[in-house]
This record gives C-alpha cells, structure tokens and sequence, in this order.
C-alpha cells in the first residue's frame, strides 16, 4: 500500500468525478413541487422603510407566497445573534441582533427586506419587481477609519460612536516600558484592503419540510454541517437539533464564509413550511458580492521599539476593524482574538499591546476569511520589520534572524499565552532564500533595468494558529465486500479530504485504497463534528482517522487470533494479512470480515461487525504551521504595472500527508495573497454608500495569468501534540504573500510602504511622487 499511504503525492480520486460533471451540488437538486425564491434587496446604504405594499406581487403569475419581515416575526423566525463574544476594554459592546428580513431601517445596499416565493423563478423575479417599498434615504458610513468619528452618521441607535467592541490585548504597562527603553522607534500606517471571498460556487439554499416528521431538511454548501444545523435550530427556528436535518452535497469553494448563520437559510426552511412544498434560494453573482460575508477590512497604526542590535523590544497596534453594517457569527472575534492567536507571530518578543476598535459601517458584514485574521497579524509585523531594517541599514533578512524565536527557546509561550510548539524559522528563511536565489537578486536587478523596468525582491514570513474546534469524529466500517467506509466529521469543500483520509486507512489497514469509500456532509450520518475551518482537518480529522483505523485493527487482530488460535499480542497485521508472528500461518481481511459478522466464530465478549468510531479530543488550542514566502517583481515605470516574476515559499506544515494535496493548498492560498496584494479592493462611495465594486466588471479576481511560476519548497517540522505530526495547510499563501510582495515593490520603486492593493495607478503615482521629491535635491 506504500503507494498510497501517508506521504505520497496521489492524485486527488474525487477529480475525475468532478471534473467530468458527475459532481452534485444544491442547485442540482430539484425535489418534486420545488418552488423558487427571490429577494427584495435594499438598494439604499442607509434608509428607513415607511412602507411595503406587496399585493401587486402577491397577484402575478404564479406566485406563492410574499413575505415580510412582519411575516417572519408573527411565526416566531427568530433573530441572527452574533455566535461569539468579545471582551470589552472600557465600554461594554454592543451586539445587536439581525433580523431575517428588515422592516423598519435598510443598513446596507443588500440588505434582505421581502422574499418572494413563486413556482418558477423567473415568475418570482417578475413578482418581485412589483413590490413597492418607500425608503426614507439616510446618511451613511462607509469609511472604517472614519466609522467612530463624531460627524459620521450613527447606524444603530444608542451607539453614536458606531463602535461594536473596543478589545485590548493587555501588556499596555509592559508595552510602554519597553518604547522607554528603546533605542530606536519606527512605525507605519496600513490598510488590509476588504475583499469578497467569492466561491466559484454562488450560494444556495434549498429547504424542505417533513410533515410527517414534523422536521426541516435543508440542502446548501457549507464548511461542516453541524454547525449550520446547530445553529439554524437554536437561533432562527427554535427547535431541538434533531428537527433539523442539513446535507451539504458537493461544494465549490469554502474560504470561511460557508456555513454561516445566514439569513437566506433561515428563510428557505421557514418558506418550505409554511408552503409545504420546497423551496429553493440561487443567488446570482451580484448577490453574492452583497450577501456572503466580505473579508479583512482593518486600519492599522502601529509602532515598533528596538534596541540597539535591532532586536525588538516591544510592538505597539492601534485598528480599527469594520464589520459592516450587522455582526456576522464570528465578525468581531477575527480582528481581536483569532488575529491575536499569533500575535508577535515568529519573532521573540514579550510585550505587545494590541487594541481594536470594532465598527459597524453601512458595508456588507465581515467574518472569517482565508486566514481569519492571521494574515492581518503577520502583515504588520513584517511591514514594521521592513521599515526597521531600512532603519538600521539592515538587510530584510538580517534583522527577522536578529529576532526569530530560537529552537532552544520551543516550546514558546508567546504574548497570548499560547505555546508554539515547533518550528525552526531561521533554517526555513535560509531554505526559502536559497530557493530563490536570494543572493543573486542583483544581477537580475540589472538586466531588468538594462530593459526599462524596475526589480524588486522582498520577503514575508508567517505563523498560522491552526485547529479550531479541539475534537473531531470519524467512524470506519469494515463491509462483507471486502470494503471500508469512511465517515468523518469534517468537511471537504476543495480541500481533498477523500484523498488524504484515504491514505491513512489504506496505510493503516493495508487495504488497496480503491476500496474506501468517503462520507460527509450528512447530520443524520455524521452524528457529530466541528467542520472545516482554520486549516483544522488534517490535524484534527486527520487523527481521528488514524485512531479509529488503530480500533479497526485491534479488534481485527483479536478476530484473527481466535481464528489462528494464537495470542492477540502475536498476531501481527501487514499487508492486509493477520500473520503469527514468525510462522507462516496467516489470515487475509475477507476471512476476518466474515468471522466478524458470524457470532459463532467470534471471541467471547466481542459484538459481531468490525464498526468503530470515536471522538478525538485535545487540550492544546492550536498549533502552527509556518513559512517563509520571497516575492520577486518587475515594474514597468511608464504603466506601473506589475508583474511577479518569481515566487518562492518554503512552508513548514509538520508532517506531510500528501505533498500534491499540500502544494495545491500552497498554490490557492497564494493566490488569495496576490488578489490581496495587487487586484482585489471592496470600494463603496463614499457619499450614497453604494456598492460600486458588486461584479466581476469592476472587482478584478486574480486569474490564471496573474499566476507566476510556483516555486515551493517543504521544511517538515512535525508538531509533537498530534501523533500524525502534521500541522494546518490551507491558509498560509494568504499570510506569506501579502507582505512579501508589497515589499518587493516597495523596494523595486524605493518607497518606504504603499497600501494594497498595488494597482498600476497607485505605483504609477507613487513612482510620479518619489521622483518629484528627488528632483529639487538633484537640481
């Protein structure tokens, strides 16, 4: 089974099948009777709603039902809260609820108000145009940075200031003490640019009730069904778990925002219900840009103190975080909590003080996205060690291996109390720079410039706090065929998981991995699991694969003995044979399997069936995955245009399952990281706080030819907390990139920082201002 098992770089199985068009996702699925939802949006920021007349489209063809917020309330849907909470520094927060549909104040261009059910959906978009509703136009806010100040307009009663939460980090005393003592202070002013995440995947819902069950089935793409059932139970219909059944068929792209607590989920099961017929919500590209979460979105002013060998002594953060115009389930907890998982990421250094300042803004709400607040983290800390290297007269290198965590120092409890516990960061940036010829840079440097375009080289290097949620489940059963199915509590959205979890069963049990069936996404079949999120299956999912193939074995074994007559402790499983221990006398899986479900060839005490499963639970938060990324790039001056010419990254995710399935991961991440870094940018105006970046017309996603050349590198750390050894994979790209591209325009144009996205007009007009400034000091 080597061939297969842990460590081999096998082809993902379930891309012939989705790359056929075998694939299965909700919109495939059509019930019989299945009627079609559309929504009533707001197209105002800002608005208070004076009235709704629905009886126009309540008489259109075809249609069923037009329901509004009113609706929802008389039938006890019950409000969206926040699934998180947030210390407050000083104030306490304030955390409103969101209602499925509004009735009284639209807060965003989007915001849901009617829902329109009819049998074709055509029909219910004919319908919904007939709904007249008379909006009172407010003022609105969209500028984060701006959101608390006393002249911008109030979006919730009650809070002027428009401010969710203020959190601190504590260490405020120890921060200021070590800025006493510093030799020298340098600091900048950021933006982490808010995006869309944009599945290829539009969201979808469909909801069902069974009358004769009296208990809701709901069929959407999701991260992990559990949550959504948990959730939509608790939150929005109020009914025990197990009156709701959620199946996530096939899903095209998670990012972090599948599986939410979202209002259109809510309303497809509550429409099901009270039609008693199906009823399916699709959104169309635009509607996706104004109902999935939006993601990063944070103003950022920080300082650094450094001694003077350029060893930090202490880091001083101020943002402001928005979160659009409601609270999404974990909006506030990513730019305080989860950020500051790793906070003072790679580097020694013991007193950080961190305060956020969360905001509510008349923009789509904001909740984890690819990294979920770990690629803002790591971004400022290496734009301040870029600015204190030039500082010092430092190359970029020299001073990260001035302040890097030591091996000796592991396992390092960092600022927020959690323990790193592995890693070696110098050896993976002397890995990454060797890859990409970091020494060799000024050659190329030349002959870029010898043809008319500027060069640059930089680097960034992150820590990903991956895990989560710390248990998982998983379950094998061992068929009369010869066969095992896989059940697992995860969910693989992209990720393959089919592949990966297949390994270590085949390796486990050596059985031939064709024979192993995957699955997922079921609440009925898959009693318990927290998901995908956070890059925690493999480590989580990923050993309770392991453990439950170890139960699998044991009792295989026992079977085997009794059938060998011979000590469970000299049998011996290999190759898919049960063999005593230095004799020839064996037995094969088939034979096993049918001693398992025949009572009178079982050992006492056994129950028939080789079925087991477990929950792996763990005590540690996280762990943390690594990396070292080198961004080479080429400037055109006349244009500003840029091009990556090289990349290179060197990540250290423990112990590696599947190289392929690890590079692939490499590669998505990155890519979210270059959308950051040059191309992707949520704008609003700043007046109306309409949605002026809503379609792929106006909001440029990287595409296949932004990609350069991967050049990618493995330094295996494995972690010490998870027999696998592995760590988190699917985030990182999104943490190195950012930082290393930006400075490597930084240094091919010879600015000190310029804020993402890098656009050809921002370059452009950077190159235009440092030239001016140079001209009065040549003449």
């Amino acid at each position: 089974m080597e061939k297969f098992g842990i460590g081999q770089p096998v082809r993902r199985r379930e891309d012939v099948r989705l790359l056929t068009g075998r694939g299965t996702y909700t919109d495939d699925l059509d019930p019989p009777g299945c009627a079609q939802a559309v929504i009533v949006r707001s197209p105002h920021a800002h608005a208070r709603i004076l009235s709704v007349v629905i009886e126009a489209a309540q008489a259109a063809p075809g249609v069923l039902a037009v329901l509004t917020g009113h609706d929802a309330k008389a039938d006890g849907i019950g409000p969206l809260p926040v699934l998180v909470d947030v210390p407050a520094h000083g104030e306490p927060g304030f955390f409103p609820p969101r209602e499925v549909l509004q009735t009284e104040r639209v807060r965003f261009v989007g915001d849901p108000v009617v829902l329109v059910v009819a049998e074709t959906r055509q029909q219910a978009q004919d319908a919904a145009e007939l709904v007249e509703i008379e909006y009172d136009p407010l003022p609105a806010v969209t500028d984060t940075a701006g959101a608390a100040a006393p002249d911008a307009a109030v979006i919730w009663e009650g809070r002027p200031d428009n401010t969710c939460v203020v959190w601190d980090s504590g260490l405020e005393a120890e921060t200021e003490a070590a800025f006493a003592r510093a030799d020298r202070v340098v600091s900048v002013e950021l933006v982490n640019n808010r995006m869309v995440p944009n599945p290829m995947e539009p969201r979808v819902a469909l909801g069902e009730w069974d009358a004769a069950a009296e208990r809701y089935v709901f069929h959407g793409p999701s991260q992990g069904v559990h949550r959504v059932r948990d959730n939509l139970a608790k939150h929005a219909l109020h009914v025990p778990n197990d009156k709701v059944h959620v199946i996530s068929p096939d899903v095209g792209g998670g990012f972090g925002v599948r599986g939410k607590l979202t209002p259109e989920n809510a309303m497809v099961l509550w429409a099901a219900r009270r039609l008693g017929r199906p009823v399916k919500w699709l959104a169309g590209r635009t509607e996706t840009f104004q109902s999935d979460p939006h993601g990063r979105d944070q103003v950022t002013r920080a300082k650094m103190a450094l001694d003077g060998a350029a060893k930090c002594l202490g880091v001083r953060i101020r943002t402001v975080a928005g979160m659009g115009a409601y609270l999404s389930d974990f909006g506030p907890r990513v730019p305080t909590v989860a950020g500051a998982r790793i906070i003072g990421t790679v580097y020694d250094c013991q007193a950080i003080n961190n305060r956020v300042r969360c905001v509510f803004t008349n923009t789509v709400p904001t909740d984890s996205f690819r990294g979920a607040g770990r690629p803002e983290t790591a971004y400022i800390m290496e734009r301040l060690f870029d600015r204190a290297a030039a500082e010092f007269g430092l190359t970029r290198d020299e001073i990260r291996r001035r302040n890097y965590i030591r091996p000796d120092q592991i396992p390092y409890r960092n600022v927020a109390g959690i323990p790193i516990d592995s890693g070696r960061f110098a050896e993976t940036q002397d890995m990454a720079l060797e890859r990409a010829d970091w020494a060799g840079f000024p050659a190329r440097q030349a002959k870029s410039r010898a043809q008319g375009k500027l060069r640059g080289i930089g680097l960034g290097y992150f820590v990903e706090a991956s895990g989560g949620q710390p248990f998982e489940w998983a379950r094998i059963r061992m068929t009369e065929d010869g066969k095992a199915e896989l059940r697992v509590g995860t969910f693989s959205h992209g990720q393959g998981h089919e592949t990966a979890f297949a390994q270590i069963v085949s390796e486990r049990l050596g059985i031939p991995f064709e024979k192993i069936s995957f699955v997922q996404g079921d609440s009925d079949k898959v009693p318990t699991g927290g998901g995908t999120g956070g890059s925690r299956s493999s480590q989580m999912g990923g050993v309770a694969v392991l453990r439950t193939s170890n139960l699998v074995v044991e009792k295989a074994r026992r079977i085997a003995a009794h059938l060998l007559e011979a000590g469970p402790e000299d049998v011996e499983a290999l190759d898919g044979r049960f063999r005593v221990a230095g004799t020839d006398l064996s037995v094969d899986w088939a034979r096993v399997i049918a001693a398992a479900n025949d009572p009178a060839l079982l050992p006492e005490g056994e129950k028939p069936g080789l079925d087991e499963s477990l929950t792996y639970k763990r005590d540690e938060e996280c762990n943390f995955p690594n990396g070292c990324h080198v961004a080479e790039v080429e400037v055109e001056p006349d244009t500003g245009r840029v091009t990556i010419a090289r990349y290179t990254a060197v990540d250290d995710v423990g112990k590696v399952i599947n190289p392929m399935l690890v590079h692939g991961q490499m590669h998505g991440g990155i890519m979210t990281g270059i959308g950051q870094a040059l191309l992707e940018d949520v704008r609003y105006d700043p007046e109306s706080g309409q949605f002026l970046t809503s379609t792929f017309q106006d909001y440029a996603m990287p595409r296949a030819g932004d990609a350069p050349h991967f050049d990618l590198g493995l330094n295996e750390v494995p972690t010490p907390i998870n027999e696998l050894g592995v760590k988190g994979a699917g985030e990182g790209g999104a943490c190195g990139a950012p930082p290393a591209i930006v400075s490597a325009v930084c240094d091919a144009i010879g600015v000190p920082h310029l804020d993402m996205p890098l656009t050809p007009e921002k370059v452009w007009r950077a190159l235009r201002e440092a030239r001016s400034a140079e001209r009065p000091a040549a003449e």
